[in-house]
């Protein structure tokens, strides 16, 4: 079955081109130029594979659709923008996007993103809770729950990492892989910032944070997760 995009872009000559080309590689694609109409879509975001986002459009710019979209799906977003400073790819990714290409882009870059963040739904499909000790992570409404009382609420970061995580469950992920896949190749964190979200995760989850039963520190490699 086709993967579905959700294009918002109201440069006709780039939208058109972007559909073509999409259409060409064996996407559905729904095409629209305005933000307050994509807005309309808030209720179908999760039949969608990817959504590529414009920043500057009529009516609700793109960073206001990817805060409300972030509010009910973890769809991957990536945006398209003559918005490319460092500041506004910063901003975009702050608010939950998972790329942001800058305008002018190479629309061979452009296929290969889509190919790589349309893919990372199906990856993630299956696994829509994790169970560490004794709270569940339900990674639709990133919330954590010891029994039936709500206990926590994660960042997307947090989820993401908790999701590769689980993906590489008893293996050890070197710190270059886990900021690679996380945070991508484009930003620029230490490996102390992956340090501070495996001690948030240790105060969550370990009943003894200095003698942790799930999250394990590898010296000068990385973490092991051990369910």
């Amino acid at each position: 079955m086709a993967k579905k995009i959700l294009l918002v872009e109201d440069e006709v000559a780039i939208r058109d081109i972007i559909n073509l080309n999409l259409e060409l590689e064996g996407y559905e694609v729904t095409a629209i130029a305005d933000g307050k109409v994509a807005m309309d879509q808030l209720h179908a975001l999760d039949s969608f594979d990817l959504v590529i986002l414009d920043v500057m459009l009529p009516h609700v710019s793109g960073f206001d659709l990817c805060r409300a979209f972030r509010r009910v799906s973890n769809v991957p977003i990536l945006f398209l923008s003559a918005k490319g400073t460092t500041t506004d790819r910063i901003a975009g990714l702050k608010l939950g996007a998972n790329d942001y290409l800058p305008k002018p882009f190479d629309l061979e870059e452009l296929l290969l993103r889509v190919s790589i963040l349309a893919g990372k739904k199906e990856e993630n499909r299956s696994i829509e809770a994790i169970q560490i000790g004794d709270k569940r992570v339900d990674f639709k409404s990133f919330q954590v729950y010891c029994g039936s009382e709500m206990v926590a609420t994660l960042s997307k970061r947090e989820i993401d990492l908790l999701k590769l995580f689980e993906q590489h469950k008893g293996e050890v992920i070197s710190r270059s892989k886990i900021l690679d896949e996380v945070w991508g190749v484009e930003q620029f964190p230490t490996s102390r910032t992956i340090d501070n979200y495996i001690l948030n995760f240790r105060k969550l989850f370990e009943m003894d944070a200095r003698n942790p039963s799930f999250f394990h520190s590898i010296r000068g490699v990385g973490y092991k997760f051990t369910p």
